[in-house]
């Protein structure tokens, strides 16, 4: 069957080294000192796993001696010493025999404590070795280092800063990709590494959550690798994941993806403690799959379904098919340089539902959206999944018109709306008589209806047609619990847009209370008429 896990590391095999090299970097780190390390005169440890790293690394070359391996994706759980690796990388292309005559090496992460990381356990490695400190010059306020002899320098730098193209690296280490929040700095080092002959980047990161980031692509492609679907000898993955319905309680699985458990890391009784106290917290629990077992989360913190259950609903809608029935439409404006969307929903005569979904935003500066919210609008936009309205505002006629539409297609029972900036679309329609309302967004509205969205979903009976703004929506979702046990969709906790799951409630729960459904709500004597507004 084939596996992601990476084989060659612990199965004595071979690893190709025609000149060398391979021998000369473990020889290198051999001998460096580590402030923390319990060996004897603070020797450099390299365990086996390590040393196994680093030599199919740099061991295996083509016939000219330049390196096969040019991008490193090693996705190792929190615990298992990623930093020092990383840290031990940045030394052989700095002050080590992989070093080059003025090479810029860079240590990126997503800010600039998280970029400091790897770079100060460099700068201390160097440190405890006085021999190796007379040759290095630490400006440590400016977060360089740089090597007298050969003029390599090392720099930490962040996501977050303005600007890094310009570049010409020889070496990046890219630190926790999947807190990247944007593209900017990977295209700027990618781009610059081409610049460089035999340069090497190396990421290092734990699993991640969603699917629409800079982190996904690189996690999936190196995947792809991994297991033999693409042939790219260039690209290294290494990646220790448990699969994503695995027991997570089991022990066995927990060694199997974290390689220093043998050596005594991550701490073997902390993650048994961790696994106790994560059996009743869901929050924890997925924390510790995602952490310590580096299975890649589809959802937010808190999730409303596994979205492996919500893409059972993939399959294509024969719209034609729809054409006069009875529908529902639930539309959650947003502040005019948002995402709003629309969301009619249909009954599907057994207990489930369908439902079509439109988006807009503004054209202008789509791809500048695009990079802040980490998803292709751009391609969703040529794709005809989002509608962008002309201008670098939200056109709500556009929105007004789409409605407008559905309703001559469809049998509009009802077009509920958040009352929050619903005005500019509502109000028209209200007075030529179309049968609009609001739809409070209190706990009392939402909660029954989160439960009959979640039966739906969750009974294989909630048909959306894979459309992926919808998808990405759901998967951005953290739920909110009361001490009642009352649910709300939580736009601050969530972990992005939700725009198009809240439309969805809303025009679920809409046809949920039509008539002879059985299925209204509002029969409960709690719900009052100031909480839905007609």
């Amino acid at each position: 069957m084939p596996t992601t896990y990476p084989s060659w590391i612990d199965d004595g095999s071979e690893i190709p080294d025609p000149f060398g090299y391979g021998e000369r970097a473990v020889n290198f780190l051999r001998h460096l000192k580590h402030p923390k390390s319990r060996q004897r005169g603070h020797a450099f440890q390299l365990d086996p796993w390590t040393e196994r790293i680093i030599r199919r690394i740099y061991g295996p070359r083509h016939a000219d001696g330049t390196r096969i391996v040019k991008t490193v994706f090693a996705m190792i759980p929190r615990g298992n010493r990623k930093t020092t690796l990383g840290a031990a990388l940045t030394l052989l292309h700095s002050i080590g025999p992989e070093r080059t005559p003025g090479g810029q090496v860079v240590c990126a992460a997503a800010d600039q404590k998280q970029a400091r990381i790897a770079f100060e356990e460099a700068v201390s490695i160097i440190r405890q070795d006085a021999k190796i400190a007379k040759l290095v010059d630490v400006i440590d306020h400016r977060n360089r280092f740089r090597d007298r002899r050969s003029g390599s320098l090392v720099e930490a730098i962040s996501a977050d800063a303005k600007t890094q193209h310009g570049r010409t690296p020889s070496f990046t280490l890219m630190d926790e990709i999947h807190a990247w929040p944007k593209r900017d700095l990977w295209e700027a080092l990618k781009t610059g590494l081409l610049k460089t002959p035999g340069s090497l980047n190396v990421i290092t990161t734990t699993a991640g959550r969603g699917q629409e980031s800079i982190a996904y692509e690189q996690y999936s492609y190196a995947r792809k690798v991994a297991l033999g679907e693409i042939d790219d000898p260039a690209t290294l993955p290494i990646i220790f994941e448990a699969p994503a319905d695995c027991d997570w309680t089991d022990e066995t699985i927990w060694h199997r993806v974290n390689p220093g458990l043998k050596h005594g890391y991550p701490d073997l009784e902390g993650m048994r403690q961790f696994a106790r106290e994560a059996k009743d917290r869901p929050g924890d629990r997925e924390s510790f799959k995602q952490l310590n077992l580096n299975i890649w989360s589809d959802h937010a913190l808190n999730p409303f379904v596994e979205m492996s259950v919500y893409d059972e609903g993939s399959a294509p809608i024969d719209l034609d098919a729809l054409n006069g029935q009875a529908s529902w439409i639930g539309v959650d404006m947003s502040i005019t340089t948002d995402l709003t969307a629309v969301v009619a929903a249909f009954r599907d005569g057994e207990g489930g539902y369908i439902v079509v979904p439109h988006f807009f935003c503004p054209a202008d500066n789509l791809r500048a959206r695009s990079e802040r919210d980490g998803v292709p609008y751009v391609e969703w936009a040529k794709q005809g999944f989002i509608t962008p309205t002309p201008g670098n505002v939200i056109d709500y006629r556009a929105v007004e018109a789409c409605i407008r539409s559905l309703c001559e297609r469809f049998d509009v029972r009802e077009v509920g709306f958040d009352p929050a900036y619903a005005q500019p679309v509502m109000g028209p329609l209200t007075d030529e008589g179309f049968p609009t309302c609001t739809i409070r967004q209190g706990w009392l509205t939402q909660s029954p209806a989160l439960n009959e969205l979640e039966r739906a979903i969750v009974g294989r009976k909630f048909q959306h047609g894979g459309h992926p703004v919808l998808r990405w929506c759901f998967s951005n979702v953290a739920i909110h619990t009361d001490s009642a046990g009352n649910r709300t969709m939580h736009k601050g906790k969530s972990t992005d847009r939700i725009d198009g799951a809240v439309a969805t409630w809303m025009a679920v729960s809409r046809a949920a209370a039509g008539e002879s459904s059985g299925l209204s709500f509002l029969a409960d004597p709690s719900i009052t008429a100031d909480m839905l507004v007609l």
